[in-house]
């Protein structure tokens, strides 16, 4: 993908917009109201009719394909499943335990959020935030008719969480963070909710080479989960500016563009999605 459950691409786009200003990612040669217009009505379809033709795979054959096990998909709701488009795995290197506080970063229709109320049980928590009207009203539907009653949903930017320092034990996100501009600040609000030596556990689209205007410009790769990109040293930096620590990195290599613009642009900078752990020093 594009990635997120929608993880939710069309949420994150408005943290895009919102950032454009000040983002030296975007020049003056960025059409906004083209990108807006474009990444809207793209993932507003994908919301709203998850089994529709796009570029970009989703669903449980995704999610198999990445390493989901099939025993924890089988245990949440299908419809949640459905709406998955993230990029990678990242639960077992995740490492939740019974009683855990997690929070999802674009938890788009929720698989994610409800994979990991399984792992936290009855003395854990875990929260989505999510900026999408139609991706919350299906989770939070989700939610209450099967009962996950260890599971909340909040509408926010997440680079602005309404959650208090060192809420959480562990942060989790799929496939969204490439979509926001000012990454550094998505970092530093994921630092400033874990707990002392919690763990940020993602998966990520970055990039080997940095990418070119003609490719951060363009709004199809944008909404393709390459334009917004960061190469991979900078998104590095970006998390240890933080006052995180990398402790592990790892290639999703089942994961695949599928739009030949995308698989061009993947191929020629290095585009790819890794998952990686790190800790809040």
């Amino acid at each position: 993908m594009p990635g997120i459950a929608i993880q939710t691409v069309f949420s994150l786009f408005y943290c895009a917009i919102k950032s454009i200003s000040m983002q030296t990612i975007f020049t003056k040669k960025v059409d906004a109201t083209e990108l807006e217009q474009k990444v809207k009505k793209m993932y507003r379809d994908v919301a709203l009719h998850p089994k529709g033709d796009y570029h970009f795979e989703m669903g449980r054959r995704l999610a198999e394909k990445l390493g989901y096990e099939k025993s924890d998909l089988d245990r949440i709701p299908a419809a949640a499943i459905d709406s998955f488009a993230g990029v990678g795995y990242y639960f077992d290197m995740a490492n939740l335990t019974e009683g855990d506080q997690v929070l999802d970063l674009g938890s788009g229709s929720g698989m994610d959020v409800f994979i990991a109320a399984l792992k936290v049980g009855s003395a854990g928590h875990v929260s989505g935030a999510d900026m999408t009207d139609e991706q919350l009203k299906k989770s939070e539907q989700l939610q209450r008719e099967n009962k996950f009653e260890t599971v909340s949903f909040h509408k926010t930017y997440i680079e602005q969480l309404p959650f208090a320092d060192e809420s959480f034990d562990v942060v989790i996100s799929n496939g969204v963070i490439n979509l926001c501009p000012d990454k550094e600040k998505v970092f530093a609000e994921a630092a400033r909710v874990l707990k002392p030596k919690g763990r940020m556990v993602i998966a990520d689209i970055v990039t080997e080479k940095q990418l070119p205007e003609n490719v951060v410009c363009n709004s199809t790769l944008w909404a393709a989960c390459i334009g917004g990109a960061a190469q991979q040293d900078d998104y590095r930096n970006a998390v240890e500016k933080a006052g995180m620590e990398i402790l592990m990195v790892r290639n999703n290599d089942a994961y695949r563009f599928l739009s030949k613009s995308a698989q061009g642009a993947s191929n020629e900078y290095g585009v790819k999605s890794v998952s990686l752990v790190a800790e809040k020093k």
